[in-house]
């Protein structure tokens, strides 16, 4: 079996509300899938997170290294890829193009062996994960909260046991937002916060301080990702736990974050860090460390199937025990028309919790009609 094409698909819709978390505001989504087809007809999907017209440079780029080479050798081609093109990206785009390239090659991989891409990964530790709402971003009118208290109570209503909360619009504000939303859904839900980088270690510390008593399950990118002894700092100072990483890449990246102590979670995405070949790699550095692993996903529903299948064989964050952790599935909320519209049987939860895909590969089926009706112009 050789490959015979790779085709990118840079896809774009607009938002009916705009929607901001703390550096940026979304008036539209944008995604950039990867497609790979072999001379015996099998065609594999990928994701690759970042921006979409760059990544698809990088993956046009790296197509005559894939043209005729045998898919299922996919470690083989990641590494010949990454050598190729580490001289100019060991880090950021280069590797978010190979992401969504090793993303596809698993997904022909199990297709091949008629298995799910777990199965070859070393089989499942778990059938469903438990999902966490990603959503509560700032709207353009309104009063952040009341709205947000809101919206995390609908979350809850849904069957949602954990959601998270953006973060980084000023120490004050994101006090009394967290105070608000911690409220609406009580007790029993665990409560995350993200900055996406938005404050120094002071400032970090100050927000930290003024939220702990909110009994907070992670505090994410609370600093600049390059600013470990940051990180070291916040995580010195807070009894919260610290988490962060998906502007990290490759084992390579997460070895130094690792090695450094600086946070308690560690979150690579895998259309971002290197694909499911690197991410396993990742994963099986942090059990040796000690570190809990929660991917970061954000994307549509090639991103979710792929960081489904890695979830299946992350192991628990604790010792195995009857009252060991597990992982879980961050499952964006917020508007993004293309997410599901892009498989022909959605990826929903129930009641909070995600079947992990049974099928072949990544086990979806692209609607290839979504995929021109969202073509990007």
């Amino acid at each position: 079996m050789k490959i015979t094409s790779v085709r990118t698909h840079v896809l774009e819709a607009r938002l009916s509300e705009p929607f901001a978390y703390s550096r940026a505001w979304y008036d539209t989504r944008m995604a950039m899938i990867v497609e790979i087809e072999t001379d015996d007809g099998l065609v594999g999907w990928g994701e690759c997170y970042g921006p979409a017209w760059i990544t698809a440079t990088v993956v046009k780029s790296m197509t005559p290294l894939l043209i005729g080479m045998d898919p299922l050798r996919t470690d083989a081609l990641w590494q010949e890829l990454y050598a190729r093109f580490r001289d100019h990206g060991q880090k950021g785009v280069v590797i978010e193009g190979l992401s969504g390239i090793d993303i596809a090659l698993w997904d022909i991989k199990g297709k091949h062996f008629g298995v799910p891409a777990y199965q070859l990964m070393g089989g499942p530790l778990r059938t469903n994960v438990q999902a966490y709402a990603t959503g509560l971003y700032r709207r353009s009118s309104g009063d952040p909260v009341q709205y947000l208290a809101e919206e995390a109570a609908g979350y809850v209503a849904q069957g949602f046991k954990a959601v998270k909360l953006k973060v980084g619009f000023g120490v004050e504000e994101d006090a009394a937002v967290t105070r608000a939303v911690r409220a609406a859904i009580g007790p029993d839900v665990a409560l995350m916060v993200d900055a996406n980088h938005a404050y120094d270690a002071v400032a970090a510390i100050r927000l930290g301080k003024m939220i702990e008593e909110h009994d907070i399950g992670w505090f994410e990118e609370p600093v600049p990702p390059e600013d470990l002894t940051g990180y070291r700092q916040v995580k010195a100072a807070l009894s919260i736990p610290i988490a962060g990483g998906e502007c990290e890449f490759t084992r390579f990246g997460f070895r130094d974050l690792l090695v450094s102590r600086a946070l308690d979670i560690i979150q690579p995405d895998t259309c971002a860090a290197g694909g499911l070949s690197e991410c396993k790699k990742i994963a099986d550095m942090a059990v040796a460390f000690g570190m809990r692993y929660n991917p970061h996903v954000w994307g549509t529903g090639v991103a979710i199937a792929a960081s489904l299948q890695l979830l299946a064989v992350l192991p628990p964050h604790t010792p195995p025990s009857l009252a060991a952790t597990e992982p879980m599935l961050e499952l964006d909320r917020t508007e993004h028309p293309i997410r599901m519209a892009l498989l022909t049987q959605p990826i929903e939860h129930v009641g909070g919790i995600v079947q992990i895909p049974d099928g072949p590969g990544l086990g979806i089926e692209i609607d290839r009609e979504m995929l021109t009706r969202f073509a990007a112009r």
